[in-house]
């Protein structure tokens, strides 16, 4: 039997510093789930193209399924659990999305959250074009997407109320 060879790497996730050994091969998303327990990172096509693994590396929307773990040390990393502020409400996006019945299974929720928070975080106010290139990285089999634009839109007014 083979010994792979672990890396240990450092890395702040949902504003939590964890130290971790991980195989060179091993993939931020079975990091995510695996490792850490955050199993709201979902994995859709392995591929890259749904968009169900997305989370936020340094505050950008990435593809856990195609990052190396090891390629992340050092870094901030916000999941789906990271996204409330952590006094019991939810974030203005993730109330956008209930608001306006942005979900149906729910799969695909989580990489929608993260992309619509870094969407949102460059751009406050987007224009509907802006909107749909923005999620269009995002695969969803359920909504046919007409509530997830609302969500977004809605998710603008709310942050804008806060701020």
């Amino acid at each position: 039997m083979r010994d792979e060879t672990r890396f240990e790497i450092t890395v702040t996730v949902n504003g939590a510093a964890r130290r971790l050994r991980v195989p060179a091969r091993r993939l931020l998303s079975d990091c995510l789930r695996h490792d850490l327990g955050l199993t709201g990172t979902h994995v859709g096509c392995e591929h890259g193209v749904c968009g169900c693994c997305t989370v936020l590396l340094d505050g950008r929307p990435v593809r856990s399924c195609l990052t190396f773990a090891v390629t992340v040390d050092g870094s901030k990393i916000t999941t789906v659990e990271g996204l409330a502020p952590g006094d019991g409400r939810l974030s203005p996006v993730q109330r956008a999305f209930a608001e306006c019945h942005g979900l149906q299974c729910g799969f695909c929720t989580p990489g929608f959250l993260c992309t619509v928070t870094a969407l949102l975080a460059d751009n406050p106010a987007p224009t509907e074009d802006e909107v749909l290139e923005g999620i269009s990285g995002n695969l969803c089999r359920c909504t046919g997407y007409q509530n997830i634009v609302k969500a977004v839109h809605r998710a603008a007014e709310l942050r804008a109320e806060e701020s």
